[in-house]
């Protein structure tokens, strides 16, 4: 995994860069194709045994995986251009579907690997992500023009955006300690599978808070909506860490959790709305994705974080790493908002 994420680091922004240059169909598919090899030559190497290198160097292939997500916030923003409104409805949208894609994923997954063989999830992964591409390119009616040549300064280079990314790196260590944390807590009560269970709770709630919030029409500028969203992600993920301590009880842990994801997707929408203003026009590929990297790299770190505190401390402990995580995002979008006040 941690393969994967290097390459990722490293592989995605220069395809987002191609996308923007050379247009969305015509970079995703073959980097979707690259990506589908990687997959299968990774399955292969497993079903045959090969030496443990082969099975890195196949999942570093699959780094060239599109940054879909990005390019569909994308093209709402080309169809949507002037209208924040409508914009800040289909951003609600894309998330609440990504929330959607988060809880049916492992679900789906699990099923087919207990049910046929493990390497059955994988493989229906595969298929469903080049299919999915694949459609998605044929949409040509609703897919920028591309922007061959472009003066424009790159996205880290952007007044607010460094600030932006650090902001996207600290939520994803949110979201990366709460996963192994509540693994770790559900194993520990002898009941790892409802790991999933409680964590498809806590995308469900982001999920309708999503739809929700896509329906309103928050006041004032999303730099200034930031961290009100931030602060209550803060506040809520106290909820999972008073459930553990006060009950140790999986099934309020579980509401804990659902309450709790009711802050993220409001906190995400307001974050891309924001690297969406603040890309560099002709740019806007390369910025999306240089935040979902951020986003993973959060990720790793948090997973990374919470698994140490699980392993040494107790699983209890470690929700006290979400906290303060989503305390940092709050400290860097005050501070920012503090420079450029």
């Amino acid at each position: 995994t941690a393969t994967g994420l290097a390459a990722t680091a490293v592989t995605a922004p220069w395809i987002a860069r191609l996308v923007d240059r050379h247009g969305q169909a015509r970079v995703a598919v073959p980097a979707t194709v690259c990506a589908v090899l990687g997959s299968l030559a990774l399955v292969l190497c497993v079903r045959c045994g090969a030496p443990d290198w082969t099975l890195f160097a196949a999942y570093a292939a699959t780094a060239t995986t599109p940054n879909t997500g990005g390019m569909s916030r994308a093209r709402w923003a080309h169809l949507l251009r002037g209208d924040p409104a409508a914009l800040h409805t289909a951003n609600s949208f894309e998330q609440a579907a990504d929330e959607l894609c988060f809880m049916l994923g492992p679900v789906l997954a699990a099923f087919l690997t207990g049910t046929f063989f493990p390497e059955a999830g994988t493989l229906t992964g595969t298929v469903l992500l080049l299919a999915g591409v694949l459609l998605f390119a044929a949409q040509r009616s609703t897919e920028p023009p591309p922007r061959p040549r472009t003066r424009a300064k790159a996205p880290l280079r952007a007044p607010g955006m460094p600030a932006q990314l650090a902001v996207c790196v600290a939520m994803g260590a949110v979201f990366g300690s709460m996963e192994v944390v509540t693994v770790a807590f559900a194993d520990d009560r002898g009941h790892r599978s409802a790991a999933g269970v409680a964590l498809g709770l806590q995308a469900a709630g982001s999920c309708v808070a999503g739809l929700v919030y896509g329906a309103l029409r928050p006041g004032g500028p999303a730099a200034r909506r930031l961290p009100w969203c931030v602060a209550a992600m803060a506040a809520l993920m106290t909820l999972p860490l008073l459930a553990a301590a006060l009950t140790g009880s999986l099934p309020v842990l579980a509401g804990a959790l659902l309450i709790a994801g009711t802050a993220t997707a409001p906190t995400m929408v307001t974050n891309m709305t924001l690297v969406q203003q603040r890309t560099p026009e002709g740019r806007l590929n390369e910025g999306m994705t240089l935040a979902v990297t951020g986003l993973l790299g959060g990720i790793a770190c948090g997973s990374a974080t919470g698994g140490w505190t699980v392993e040494h401390l107790t699983s209890t402990t470690g929700y006290a790493i979400p906290i303060a995580a989503a305390t940092t995002a709050l400290l860097l979008s005050l501070t920012y908002q503090g420079k450029a006040a």
